[in-house]
């Protein structure tokens, strides 16, 4: 079945180009298909397009397929084109005419968009609390490890001393800018494109508020055209979203690869959670970050993949949007999954102590013995030459006690500051369920 047949044949090969992977992809919209539906059937009913009856029927059933799906029992068959074709098959099938009228003031062109646009704003929302979460296991572990000094690297070069709890609050800091961008994500799939049609409205009596309150948007797409242009622009600050927080675990996932190595060895992961080699019997090889490296490098390329998709395109509906579910929801399930194993793993992370005791890393403590010497009057430069020679000549002795005082410093991590700036995103933040 499909909901535009009119009764004239479609080559089986065109046919089956056309459909791509949408039956295995609808499979993600189907929950959010029945609930658009629902709130289309009571709006029928209310502007007297359906009877009582009718909706009474047809909400019955649209429940036994909300059932179906959260059991995992859901399925599209071939003979059918997308999930669409399948919801309404089972409703006429079982209603008769009450499911043939389901259609009624409603295109598939607002239909698909409508259980994309709420699939998304779902998704941005689980996908914010596991960032949060993981803020949190950030700020925890850099309240227990800020007095485990580390070097701090640029250029790969021992730079300064510098501390797990300024790594650690670093992350937890821009996981926080990430939300952000999932914020945006949000804000633009927290609109109702339902009652647009094919882009051009409808002659019925619709009630596009009722719909918008009913399915919990927070807005309403109100042009017509303009509902359908969300087609792809969600889609695409979505993909900006995933590439931003991708971007800061790739970097964080680095950085436990070096930190895990035996040249470096500020920390170690549990046996349990590194694999061996097949000929080297000592390798403790940390290949769960190396994954998530990769995977987050790989989706920090969905806005171009979608820009290059769908660039250049006028107003309206195009077939070219269905590559979009091809080439985002995948991502998006393995977005979530690197969180969870983050959030997993993160917690169990052993942190070397002592670290700058070690001789090979005198030299991070050059610029404190500097500011040591500017604090008993020599002027900077001086100071800064005097402990360059001494570096130069081998005869540099570092003085290891130093205090900082400065907000977001070693000494002084002002981790309460993150946690308000965590607090107020809570509080502010719709993607968080907060209000703004």
């Amino acid at each position: 079945m499909k909901i535009w047949e009119k009764g004239i044949p479609v080559d089986a090969k065109i046919e089956q180009f056309t459909i791509g992977q949408d039956r295995e992809l609808d499979l993600y919209l189907a929950k959010f298909d029945v609930l658009a539906s629902k709130a289309q059937a009571n709006m029928l009913a209310q502007v007297g397009l359906l009877t009582s009856e009718e909706n009474q029927q047809l909400q019955q059933g649209l429940t036994e397929l909300a059932d179906q799906v959260e059991a995992g029992t859901f399925t599209i068959e071939d003979e059918f084109e997308d999930v669409h074709s399948k919801i309404e098959s089972y409703l006429t099938e079982k209603f008769g005419d009450a499911g043939k009228k389901i259609h009624t003031a409603r295109s598939r062109n607002d239909q698909v968009l409508t259980a994309i646009q709420l699939f998304l704003k779902d998704y941005t929302e689980r996908a914010a609390a596991k960032i949060v979460q993981l803020a949190e296991v950030m700020l925890q572990k850099a309240e227990v490890h800020k007095a485990d000094l580390l070097p701090g690297y640029t250029h790969f070069q021992a730079a300064m001393p510098s501390s797990f709890g300024l790594w650690f609050s670093a992350y937890a800091e821009h996981l926080l800018l990430d939300l952000a961008l999932f914020e945006a994500a949000h804000t633009v799939a927290d609109q109702n494109p339902l009652g647009s049609g094919a882009g051009f409205g409808s002659s019925f009596p619709i009630n596009r508020q009722q719909t918008t309150q009913e399915l919990g948007f927070g807005n309403m797409a109100v042009s017509s055209v303009g509902a359908q242009m969300l087609r792809g622009k969600t889609e695409k600050t979505l993909a900006f979203a995933l590439a931003g927080c991708a971007a800061t675990l790739a970097k964080m996932s680095y950085d436990l690869v070096l930190y895990n190595s035996q040249d470096l060895a500020f920390v170690e992961l549990p046996a349990a959670f590194t694999t061996g080699s097949s000929i080297m019997p000592h390798k403790k090889n940390p290949d769960v970050f190396e994954l998530i490296r990769a995977r987050c490098n790989a989706l920090q390329a969905l806005p171009n993949t979608i820009t290059l998709t769908i660039s250049n395109l006028p107003s309206g509906y195009h077939r070219d949007f269905q590559i979009l579910k091809e080439l985002l929801f995948e991502p998006m399930t393995q977005f979530l999954d690197i969180l969870d194993i983050v959030l997993f793993a993160l917690p169990q992370l052993r942190i070397k102590p002592n670290l700058l005791a070690q001789d090979k890393y005198d030299g991070v403590f050059s610029v404190e013995n500097i500011n040591q010497l500017i604090q008993t009057g020599t002027p900077f430069r001086e100071a800064y030459q005097q402990v360059g020679r001494a570096v130069n000549e081998g005869s540099y002795v570092p003085h290891k006690e130093f205090q900082t005082t400065h907000l977001g410093s070693v000494h002084n991590l002002s981790l309460e500051e993150i946690e308000a700036k965590l607090a107020r995103v809570r509080q502010g933040s719709r993607v968080l369920g907060g209000e703004q």
